[in-house]
């Protein structure tokens, strides 16, 4: 998946420090990334890069994360014009992006950036936040309040009838990626993990399931996702009745018969793959009771 890029190693630890000029930056604007790419090989450029069009990149740049011995850091403000190869790429390229641990550090980065961008004023008194600077956080000066970044834990669910496994389609309305998918959605406030995979199910294709057991988690910085999957069985029935609004298509294909996968980045697309080869859990490891 996008996070496995061993054997490179991802710290998140909050440890800014004067960024050196072999440290690489990552400079967003909106859904796109400054880098270049010659598909689907992508390079970031250094702080010495940077600093031959704004010298006072030192000065302005934000520690974001490290990755092996490299610091990553962005530029929120200004945004750099383009020159040179440096042109900026939709953030979709990171999804293919090679090498896959540079995708992963593209967008984890685009996933920090977005959050201080979106708390840049208090939500309680409005007044310009600012980062402390010694942990990755916005505080506002004048109420005191201190936000920390916000991860939305969300369910991907791959539902069994025996060898068979329900694919879904996100209606045209509801996401653009058009590719087959699991049943996914986001937990409520007050809901846990168990009682959100029983709802989506129940949302958006009508069915009553049982035996859930857990798989793994994903880190997906393209919605600010913590996701965590489950298998489950159809309890009765497994007639569909498809939520429309979400949803273009819920079909049942027998393991032998399931539509390819065009990469494993993503847990859905690991799920599905598990299943194609009898790999999934068999047996419950949690209580499917809600």
């Amino acid at each position: 998946m996008i996070q496995d890029i061993a054997p490179h190693k991802y710290y998140v630890d909050y440890q800014p420090s004067t960024p050196k000029d072999t440290d690489l930056v990552l400079i967003y604007g909106h859904h796109t990334i400054l880098c270049s790419f010659k598909d689907p090989q992508i390079r970031y450029p250094s702080i010495a890069e940077i600093a031959s069009v704004f010298p006072a990149i030192k000065e302005k740049a934000k520690f974001l994360f490290r990755i092996d011995t490299t610091d990553y850091y962005e530029l929120r403000n200004p945004q750099i014009s383009e020159f040179s190869c440096w042109k900026y790429e939709n953030t979709r390229i990171l999804r293919c992006a090679v090498p896959g641990w540079l995708g992963f550090a593209g967008i984890t980065g685009y996933q920090i950036h977005t959050w201080y961008t979106d708390h840049t004023y208090c939500g309680r008194c409005g007044t310009k936040m600012h980062a402390p600077g010694n942990e990755r956080a916005m505080q506002c000066p004048s109420c005191g309040a201190l936000s920390y970044p916000v991860i939305c834990p969300s369910v991907i669910v791959a539902i069994t009838d025996g060898d068979r496994l329900l694919l879904t389609k996100y209606a045209p309305s509801h996401s653009s990626h058009r590719q087959y998918a699991l049943v996914a959605g986001y937990t409520e406030v007050g809901e846990t993990l168990e009682q959100t995979v029983h709802r989506e199910v129940m949302e958006e294709v009508g069915l009553k399931i049982k035996n859930l057991r857990y798989y793994k988690s994903q880190p997906w910085s393209f919605s600010g996702s913590l996701l965590a999957g489950f298998y489950c069985d159809v309890d009765g029935d497994p007639s569909i009745t498809l939520d429309r609004e979400e949803l273009s298509v819920a079909e049942w294909f027998h393991r032998d018969s399931l539509p390819e996968t065009p990469n494993l980045i993503s847990l859905t697309g690991e799920m599905i793959e598990c299943f194609r080869q009898g790999k999934e859990p068999a047996s419950a490891h949690i209580s499917s009771t809600l």
